[in-house]
């Protein structure tokens, strides 16, 4: 099945695993013997999680050398990020017209219980 690449971005976002891996990555790259070290996981688990990855286009696996080190790319975290600010304006929005809404309803208590 082939996904639109911010549904692919997503979906590899979605596994912890994935992301502590791309965090990993972000310090610089490494192969998969280091990005398998701090999981209770076999290296081919790893490799599983690296290919979902790499069909995201969120990492690259160099064939130069033999120990083929991953690197992260960006590109396809920035467009996830430009998709999340889109609606980060409109919860902001929505956000204040609830604290509006509230504090106006916390002053009309507070007239009426001076009438009281």
């Amino acid at each position: 099945m082939h996904m639109d690449p911010l549904s692919a971005t997503f979906a590899a976002l979605a596994d912890p695993t994935r992301r502590a891996i791309l965090a990993r990555l972000a310090t610089g790259e490494a192969n998969v013997t280091e990005l398998a070290e701090p999981f209770a996981m076999s290296q081919p688990a790893i490799s599983k999680h690296l290919k979902v990855l790499e069909r995201a286009g969120l990492i690259t696996r160099s064939r130069a050398k033999q120990a083929r080190p991953c690197r992260l790319e960006a590109v396809p975290l920035k467009a996830a990020a430009d998709w999340v600010t889109h609606y980060r304006s409109y919860w902001e929005r929505s956000f204040d017209q609830l604290a509006a809404h509230l504090d106006e309803l916390q002053q009309q208590e507070q007239s009426h219980e001076r009438k009281d």
